[in-house]
Formats: C-alpha cells, sequence, structure tokens
C-alpha cells in the first residue's frame, strides 16, 4: 500500500513537471523509443518478462529518487555490513567488479552472462526497490557470479570491500545523479573518501571507469581521479588500444555493453564522457 502512494506521488509530480515545462519534440520521440531501444539491448535476458509488476519507470527522473527511498534515509546514512561472501559468490575468490550506482542492474546482469570473463560482480545501489527486482532476476537467472545490495556507497564501500576476499579489479561509477546546484554537490557520490577508498582497494592492475553525460560532473570525477597521479595512470598511457579526444576523453565504450542512461543519453543527442585509470603502484605507507 505504502509503495503504491508512493507510486501515485512519483506520477503526479511527473505530470506537473512535465506540465510546466513541455519537452521538445525530438526528445519526446528520444523518450518514447528509449524503453525500445533498452529492450533491443538486454534482449538476451529477456528479464521484463520475469518480473512484470515492479511500478518504477525506466527512466525514472533522478530528481525523484528521495520519494522511493525517504523511508529509508535512516539506513543508507549508516554503513551497510558486508555481506556472507560464500553465500552470494559460488567463488568469492574471483576477481570482483563493483558498479556503484547499478540502477536497474540490467548492465550488471548483462556482464556476468555474457562478458566470459571469470569475474564477480556487485552491484551498489540506494533504491531498495530495485535492489529488490535485480536480485529476483538474478536468481531467476540462477547466476551465481553476482549479487546486488541496498547500499550507499559513499558511505558504505570500504566496510564492504575491505572484506572481500578476493582482488577488486574494477569500479565503475556511470552516470550518477548530477546534483546540479552546488549546495547539493556534496551529495553527489564520489566524495574523496570514496575516492581514496576505491583507489586504495584496487588491485595492481585494476582499473576504475567514470562517465557522464553531464560534462560538469565527468570533469568533476576526473579531477578527483586525476589527484592520485602516484597511484593512478589513465589507461591510453599503459593500453595502446585506447583511444582518447584531443580532450583526454575515451572515444569509446569500453564494456561492450551500454546503460540505461547511456542508451537514453544518446537517443537525445548527448555526447557520452568517459575515462578510466589503471592502478600502476600501491600508496606508500
Amino acid at each position: 500500500m505504502a509503495w503504491t502512494a508512493t507510486a501515485t506521488l512519483c506520477c503526479r509530480l511527473i505530470r506537473l513537471r512535465s506540465a510546466r515545462r513541455p519537452l521538445p519534440s525530438r526528445a519526446r520521440c528520444s523518450a518514447a523509443q528509449s524503453p525500445d531501444a533498452v529492450d533491443k539491448e538486454y534482449a538476451d535476458l529477456n528479464l521484463r518478462q520475469l518480473y512484470p509488476d515492479v511500478c518504477i519507470p525506466p527512466f525514472f527522473p533522478l530528481f525523484l529518487a528521495p520519494v522511493l527511498y525517504q523511508s529509508h534515509r535512516s539506513s543508507v546514512s549508516e554503513p551497510t555490513e558486508s555481506p556472507e561472501w560464500k553465500e552470494v559468490f559460488e567463488d568469492p575468490l574471483l576477481p570482483l567488479m563493483v558498479d556503484i550506482g547499478c540502477g536497474s542492474g540490467r548492465f550488471l546482469i548483462w556482464l556476468a552472462k555474457n562478458s566470459g570473463q571469470r569475474r564477480n560482480y556487485l552491484g551498489l545501489e540506494i533504491r531498495q526497490k530495485l535492489v529488490e527486482r535485480t536480485q529476483f532476476w538474478v536468481n531467476e537467472l540462477g547466476l551465481s557470479n553476482v549479487y546486488f545490495m541496498f547500499a550507499n556507497a559513499t558511505v558504505s564501500f570500504e566496510q564492504i570491500i575491505s572484506s572481500y576476499p578476493g582482488p577488486l579489479s574494477l569500479v565503475s561509477i556511470l552516470c550518477p545523479d548530477p546534483h546540479f546546484k552546488k549546495r547539493h554537490h556534496k551529495r553527489r557520490v564520489l566524495q574523496p573518501p570514496l575516492v581514496h577508498s576505491i583507489t586504495k582497494n584496487l588491485c595492481l592492475g585494476g582499473r576504475v571507469l567514470i562517465q557522464s553525460d553531464v560534462l560538469e560532473v565527468a570533469a568533476d570525477m576526473r579531477e578527483r581521479f586525476d589527484g592520485y597521479p602516484d597511484n593512478l595512470a589513465h589507461v591510453d598511457c599503459v593500453d595502446k588500444d585506447l583511444h582518447c579526444d584531443n580532450e583526454g576523453w575515451l572515444l569509446d565504450n569500453p564494456m561492450g555493453i551500454r546503460t540505461e542512461r547511456e542508451i537514453h543519453a544518446e537517443l537525445e543527442g548527448a555526447t557520452i564522457y568517459r575515462r578510466m585509470y589503471q592502478k600502476i603502484r600501491d600508496a606508500s605507507h
């Protein structure tokens, strides 16, 4: 009942904002095409039929995210306990990829099913309904190398990842909530303690992928990781198969699959700004 009331409120807010600021015709067209484009990109997963009744629009406006987890504010502000790794992964010693702010989870599920790499995948997300649906998909597909947690990565990453028994090989932060207003920048997921924890916990040769369709957000994330030149190098310096434009942004998606937000943004004609770093040495003690 509470979720139904929340969904109704969200729909009213969406209609209200749409009424105040109508979308241009091109944006309306691309928005209508987005669900179809996502379904096509992730067609082999066939997820829609597995869990058809969750009322979360595929491109739920980020400004409404607090409405979805308002009752969980106290829990997302406290560090989340790490899971029993032997219970969530068949082999907890495999290298681990962590997707921070994993959203619907389709991106990570696709990688877990199709990438071919012997790796575990962990998604961290603050919208609990999305986590519940995604973990349902994982169970239905019978995947033992991917797991999703309801957690605020900004405050929980260190506690969760420092307990993982295998190496941390890849961290992705893809199109995070931009929190445009300057007074809200402190709410952005990539704060200095998280950057430090990622850099510290990455194994040698491990990588970090950041991307956003908002240049200011991408530049902010880039500046934070550029602040670790003794530990991190941009991948074009160590992998000549990855190329950048004149501004230092990766030209191509290195993951083999686009996120839902990426699909949506590109349909609107937006540019995706990406950087990928590789750990070249541990911090000196």
